[in-house]
């Protein structure tokens, strides 16, 4: 049997020039999934070049299950000071929630950097270090590689948090387990559904690629539920309502669930369709099959209307 030769591929080969080559291919669709697999955020991207009064970032996105927006800085060198003040510029400027800097190599220093800002900042801020490299067998395509050198700690900043603001409640710190108990879960089953940082509410949102469409999975523990649903927010919200009920309804009975339920929901921004299931969220050894019917019908939702809200106009 041959075995090829696994080798590495200097990326100035690959893009000649920052801007005018490797954010250009960054900002296509299948390569910021890339980027969106490894940072676990579901990116879709607003504009290349934005300009920051006489600056311009490299690329800016949004994060689709929160429309919080997400800033892209791109290097094909090793780290240094300049890049690191243009992020904070622009991240300022934008007003940034997710701050991601892509290079070649990033230096001690600057590693440290970003994780001493993810431990003092608020748990909605969020620094990524990505380096890129990319590598070829014998001579076959090259392929670029996303490795994570820095990111949060959620689970260290919903504490910090939390003792900021006082002492949870038994409700408050019920909800925290379970949603960490269940991102644990998803993450050991290794299902496509990339679960959010765990926090103290009754609900945890998923992105389904693209804004003002996701999906959440919700609990109560007085009224004793789980739900699942998937969510149409904006100005326009009825409009693409209508129009996926119109088209879609009858067929997602079949492959979703025929208990679904599709509610408008008049009287406010947002619509939905979901699927609900009475259990007791107290009984933390009933928690894996919880977890199991959550999964499931998350993964067919995601199937289902992921398609069709990329293609809705």
């Amino acid at each position: 049997m041959d075995i090829g030769k696994f080798k590495k591929v200097e990326l100035r080969k690959l893009w000649k020039g920052e801007a005018s080559d490797f954010t250009p291919w960054l900002a296509r669709e299948e390569n910021i999934e890339s980027l969106s697999e490894v940072i676990g955020i579901e990116l879709e991207v607003i504009r290349e070049e934005k300009s920051v009064g006489p600056f311009r970032a490299d690329i800016l996105c949004k994060s689709t299950i929160d429309d919080t927006y997400v800033l892209v800085e791109n290097q094909l060198e090793k780290t240094d000071h300049n890049h690191l003040g243009q992020l904070m510029t622009y991240a300022a400027g934008l007003e940034a929630v997710t701050i991601v800097w892509i290079a070649k190599k990033f230096t001690e220093e600057h590693r440290a950097t970003l994780d001493w800002l993810n431990r003092i900042t608020d748990e909605e801020i969020r620094f990524f270090g990505i380096e890129v490299e990319a590598y070829q067998i014998d001579d076959s395509a090259p392929a670029p590689m996303f490795q994570m050198v820095s990111k949060p700690n959620d689970w260290t900043k919903a504490i910090h948090n939390s003792k900021r603001q006082g002492e949870l409640t038994e409700t408050k710190t019920i909800n925290l387990e379970y949603w960490t108990a269940m991102k644990e879960y998803f993450e050991f089953q290794g299902t496509k559904i990339k679960s959010q940082k765990p926090s103290p509410q009754h609900w945890t949102s998923y992105a389904i690629g693209r804004s003002n469409f996701h999906m959440s999975a919700v609990h109560s523990v007085r009224n004793k539920f789980i739900r699942v649903e998937f969510l149409i927010s904006g100005n326009d919200s009825k409009e693409k309502y209508d129009i996926l009920k119109e088209k879609y309804e009858s067929d997602s009975y079949s492959k979703i669930d025929s208990d679904l339920v599709w509610d408008k929901l008049e009287e406010r921004k947002v619509s939905c369709v979901y699927l609900q299931k009475s259990v007791d969220v107290n009984n933390k050894i009933d928690w894996p099959k919880q977890f199991q019917w959550i999964m499931e019908n998350l993964e067919k939702m995601d199937k289902f209307f992921r398609p069709k809200v990329k293609e809705i106009k």
